[in-house]
């Protein structure tokens, strides 16, 4: 008997069930507290859209190692996200994910780990985030390869490119593609190479490719350090990106985690308003999830209305701030959001 299989329309009508069953049940569980804060957020998220806002996207922490790309890729490719500011390191391990997933291993007892296990996962050429190493040869050397040839050949052209546009280019030549481990929709960064929405990396060097190319330099691999753009050009390539975004439409501030892929993007409003004087609107919608308690002086830890003293929202702009664990809650919003 022949297998049957799903049509692409098929699958997407079963996948659209899903997110309304997680929505069903958000809606009848959350009803306090963080939980009340998941349906506030979300529901203001889809009026946003609605309304024909756009979203903007930041991913901090490891989001990618713990495989975010699984429920943030269909976001992309719904037309849920718009722009992404990324650390460097989320950037390259949604792809170190999606060429060596089947080496990689999960370390569940790793808050038991005595030095010596350490050791000799270091020894072993696992990196460990939390519970999940990351194989250091099936991932990390099996992309250096590759990057490196687009860095040569961007260098021997007299070329430029940012740093997520070198991973653009190593998606669409195909390269890598008889090495995918894991389904392609399941990576953010294929979804985002597709819509070919932009990726902002501040602090790139602070990655384990930005460290590579830091290498290559020094060995003459690659001639100069101009061959990737900089993080001021970056902030110019997103003043652009925010003038036409919100030129017509409110622009969205959603927010994983902190650090500077939430405070290098969310500074671009007072820029414009205040160093380049043009006008300019506000942020017209933030969340942030963060285990990050308020405290004295963090960023991450900072409550929203802070940020309208830094004219970056205004007292109207919906605002949310949900205190928990962003590997469990985003791909609960996004399926909310998506139903």
């Amino acid at each position: 008997m022949p297998i049957q299989t799903q049509t692409p329309a098929q699958k997407k009508a079963a996948a659209g069930k899903n997110y309304a069953a997680v929505k069903d049940f958000i809606r009848h569980h959350f009803r306090h507290f963080n939980a009340a804060v998941v349906i506030d957020a979300a529901e203001a998220y889809v009026k946003h859209l609605g309304g024909g806002g756009k979203m903007f996207m930041t991913v901090a922490g490891a989001m990618s190692t713990g495989e975010l790309g699984v429920s943030l890729a269909e976001m992309i490719r719904e037309g849920k996200v718009h722009a992404i500011c990324s650390t460097g390191a989320n950037l390259e391990e949604d792809i170190f994910n999606l060429v060596a997933h089947d080496h990689y291993r999960r370390v569940p007892g790793y808050r038991n780990l005595s030095d010596k296990e350490e050791a000799e996962l270091r020894d072993k050429g696992l990196n460990r985030v939390t519970d999940t190493c990351i194989p250091e040869e099936e991932a990390m050397r099996r992309i250096e390869r590759q990057v490196l040839k687009l860095w040569q050949k961007a260098d021997k052209e007299g070329k430029r490119y940012f740093p997520h546009e070198y991973l653009y280019q190593l998606i669409q030549t195909g390269w890598i593609k008889d090495s995918y481990q894991i389904d392609a929709k399941d990576s953010w960064v294929v979804a985002a190479c597709e819509k070919n929405i932009p990726i902002f990396t501040p602090g790139w060097e602070d990655s384990t490719l930005g460290n590579i190319f830091v290498a290559n330099v020094l060995r003459k691999d690659v001639s100069n350090f101009q061959v990737v753009k900089s993080g001021t050009e970056q902030m110019a390539a997103l003043i652009d990106w925010y003038r036409a975004a919100s030129q017509t439409q409110s622009v969205g501030f959603f927010q994983i985690g902190g650090g500077i892929a939430g405070d290098f993007p969310i500074c671009v409003v007072p820029l414009i308003l205040q160093d380049l004087k043009e006008k300019c609107r506000l942020w017209g919608y933030f969340c942030q999830i963060s285990d990050s308690t308020t405290s004295y002086g963090s960023y991450s830890g900072a409550v929203p209305n802070e940020k309208i003293t830094w004219w970056k929202l205004d007292r109207q702009t919906p605002r949310f701030v949900i205190e928990s664990d962003a590997s469990i809650v985003a791909p609960l919003i996004f399926s909310y959001v998506l139903a």
